[in-house]
């Protein structure tokens, strides 16, 4: 039998989700890179090099939009772009020392800002939320696209 959720709870998930990803993105920017930008960098940064279209199932992003992205981290020295040895019509794409520094800068500067957050809540509500973890991490693989959707970037990203 499904539960029943109410359309309150639902809601101040949803707020809290949101809000907690916008706080931490003006505190630990990249420099004004946006969310697409920093997740396309984490992403190489741990998977990569990557085929240009594996990228786009990762990430949820359509070839146009990834193309823009790519063409951006590249331009500022973060990412590179070369043909597939394998085969020369593919492009793939790894990180640069420059953007593999900045990956480790920015996804170090988001760990104090949790463990900062999480050590002034009382001990109980930290506590609650580690045992929340498997589900919160279930609910997000139950928001990505599945393969084959057309989703247009809710896929659980590799944000550093």
């Amino acid at each position: 039998m499904a539960t029943v959720h109410s359309e309150d709870e639902v809601t101040r998930l949803k707020i809290a989700l949101a809000r907690i990803a916008r706080l931490v993105d003006r505190q630990v920017s990249g420099g004004g890179m946006t969310r697409t930008q920093l997740s396309v960098l984490g992403t190489v940064a741990r998977l990569g090099p990557l085929r240009l279209g594996a990228l786009a199932e990762t990430e949820g992003l359509n070839p146009t939009m990834l193309s823009r992205v790519v063409g951006k981290l590249e331009a500022d020295g973060l990412l590179e772009r070369s043909t597939d040895p394998g085969d020369r019509r593919v492009a793939r794409v790894q990180v640069t020392e420059a953007g593999e520094l900045m990956h480790h800068r920015l996804r170090g500067e988001r760990t104090r800002l949790f463990t900062d957050a999480l050590a002034r809540l009382p001990a109980a509500e930290e506590r609650a939320l580690r045992a929340a973890l498997p589900a919160i991490e279930s609910l997000a693989r139950e928001i990505a696209p599945r393969s084959g959707d057309s989703g247009t970037g809710a896929a659980v990203r590799g944000l550093p």
